[in-house]
Parts: C-alpha cells; sequence; structure tokens
C-alpha cells in the first residue's frame, strides 16, 4: 500500500497485467486495493496476538524461549570463577568449545 502511495502521489497509477481488478487507475481498482490492505493488516493484527498468547501460554508452562544455553549451570559457574581467578577468555572459551564472547557475557 505504501508503494502505491507513493506512485500516486507521483501522478502515476498501477495496473497489474494479470489482475484487472488491481488497477489504481480506476475507482473500482482503487477500492479493491484498499480492502485487501485492509484484510491484510488485519491478518497480521491476528497473526501478533496468536503469537503473543501462545509465548505466555509457554511461559507459564514453563517452557524457556529462545535459544538453548551452550553452557549448563555448572559450566557458567566455573567459567565465572576461571575468569575471576585471571585465566584469559580465549583459553577458557577453547575448553567449552564456545567463542570467547559468549565467557566475556557471563555474570
Amino acid at each position: 500500500m505504501n508503494t502505491l502511495a507513493t506512485i500516486t502521489e507521483r501522478k502515476a497509477g498501477f495496473r497489474s497485467l494479470g489482475d484487472t481488478w488491481a488497477d489504481t487507475t480506476t475507482a473500482h481498482g482503487r477500492l479493491m486495493l484498499t480492502v485487501l490492505g485492509g484484510l491484510a493488516e488485519f491478518e497480521r493484527e491476528l497473526i501478533r496476538a496468536r503469537t503473543g498468547e501462545g509465548r505466555a501460554r509457554a511461559k507459564a508452562r514453563g517452557k524457556s524461549l529462545g535459544r538453548p544455553f551452550k553452557l549448563t549451570a555448572h559450566q557458567r559457574q566455573e567459567a565465572l570463577a576461571r575468569r575471576e581467578g585471571g585465566e584469559l577468555l580465549s583459553e577458557i572459551a577453547r575448553s567449552y568449545n564456545v567463542s570467547s564472547s559468549t565467557i566475556s557475557r557471563l555474570n
């Protein structure tokens, strides 16, 4: 719809060669495109609402969302102790087969 509005602002029209109803040079075509645009926006909002509800239900069931942790809780504690002991981040990371940035982000 934004692209079609830009075309209209520049005093031009859009006419689909495959779909005769998609023609912004006629009132009927503009109506059809506006209705379809509204339906698409409505459907997108429904998807967003359903996704949010699904995420809330998953959290309520105790599911963790997102990417799984590379290190277990025990490994994180060990890595933190080693980091505080002065060991190089790259050496700690190599021993756990992760990047040094993963070790630097631990708290």
